[in-house]
C-alpha cells in the first residue's frame, strides 16, 4: 500500500525523467503553433472540467500516445508524444486531450493507486493464511521446527503468485471501466465527434503498422487478444470503445 502511494507521489517526476519531455510554459508568448494549440486546448478543457491547469509536456517518440499522471487533480501532468502531434488533426488531438483531462477530473490516478494497494495487501494477507493452513496440515509436529518455516515461505510465495494473477484481473477490469468513463467524459468536454474521431484515428493508424515492429504492440492497441488474454488488458479494444460512444447518444 505504501509502495503504491509513493509511486503515485513520484509519478510526475518519473514521467518527466523517463521520457525526457519538454515542459511548456503557458506564459511564454513565443511558443510554436503546436505548443500554443496544446496550451490553449488544455487550458479550455481544464476550465470546463473545473480542475487546475495541469503541466503540459511534449516528448519525442514516434508512437501515438498521450497520458495524464499526478497525485492531485490541481497539480497534474498531461503529456503527448511528437508522433501524436504529427499524425492527428486538431479535433482529434482535442479529443485525446479531453480524454486525459477526464481521467484527472475523475481522480483515476488516485483511485487506481488505492485499488492496487488494497489488492496487493489482500494478496499477501490471504497467501499467508493459506500457507499457514497448508503447512500445518502437511507437517508433523516433530518437523515443524526443522522444515515448517521453510515450507511456509515456499507455499506463501506460490500463493502470492496465484492470487496476484487473480488480483491483476480485478485491477485490469477496473482500468477498462475507467477508460469507458474517460471516453464519455472526453466526449462531454470536447464533443462526441472529436472523441470518436480520435479513437478512429488510433484504430486506423494502428492497423497500418506492423505490430511486431511498432511500440503500439506493447499497448495491445491493434491486435485482437484471446478471451483469456483480454482479462489482463487495461484498455478495451478500440472498436468496442467507439461503439460505446456511438450508442450512448
Amino acid at each position: 500500500m505504501v509502495g503504491s502511494v509513493i509511486s503515485l507521489l513520484m509519478s510526475k517526476t518519473i514521467a518527466k525523467w523517463t521520457t525526457k519531455m519538454e515542459i511548456l510554459d503557458p506564459e511564454n508568448g513565443h511558443l510554436n503553433y503546436e505548443a500554443n494549440f496544446l496550451v490553449q486546448s488544455i487550458k479550455k478543457l481544464s476550465e470546463q472540467a473545473g480542475i487546475g491547469m495541469p503541466e503540459i509536456g511534449i516528448y519525442d517518440s514516434p508512437e501515438i500516445n498521450a497520458f495524464a499522471t499526478g497525485a492531485f487533480k490541481n497539480s497534474s501532468l498531461v503529456a503527448v508524444s511528437s508522433g501524436l502531434l504529427q499524425t492527428m488533426d486538431r479535433d482529434e488531438i482535442e479529443g485525446v486531450l479531453a480524454h486525459e483531462i477526464s481521467h484527472i477530473e475523475n481522480g483515476d490516478m488516485i483511485t487506481m493507486t488505492l485499488i492496487q494497494g488494497v489488492v496487493n495487501a489482500f494478496v499477501i494477507f490471504f497467501a499467508r493464511i493459506v500457507a499457514y493452513a497448508v503447512q500445518k496440515a502437511i507437517s508433523r509436529d516433530d518437523e515443524e521446527n526443522e522444515i515448517g518455516g521453510f515450507l511456509y515461505y515456499i507455499i506463501s510465495m506460490i500463493f502470492e503468485i496465484l492470487f496476484g494473477i487473480l488480483a491483476s484481473m480485478i485491477v485490469a477490469k477496473f482500468s477498462r471501466w475507467r477508460e469507458f468513463r474517460a471516453d464519455a467524459g472526453g466526449a462531454k468536454l470536447a464533443g462526441r465527434g472529436a472523441m470518436i474521431a480520435a479513437l478512429k484515428r488510433l484504430q486506423q493508424t494502428s492497423e497500418s503498422i506492423d505490430t511486431h515492429q511498432s511500440s503500439l504492440a506493447t499497448a495491445k492497441i491493434s491486435d485482437n487478444p484471446s478471451k483469456f488474454i483480454s482479462l489482463f488488458s487495461t484498455h478495451p479494444p478500440l472498436e468496442v470503445r467507439i461503439k460505446a460512444l456511438e450508442s450512448s447518444y
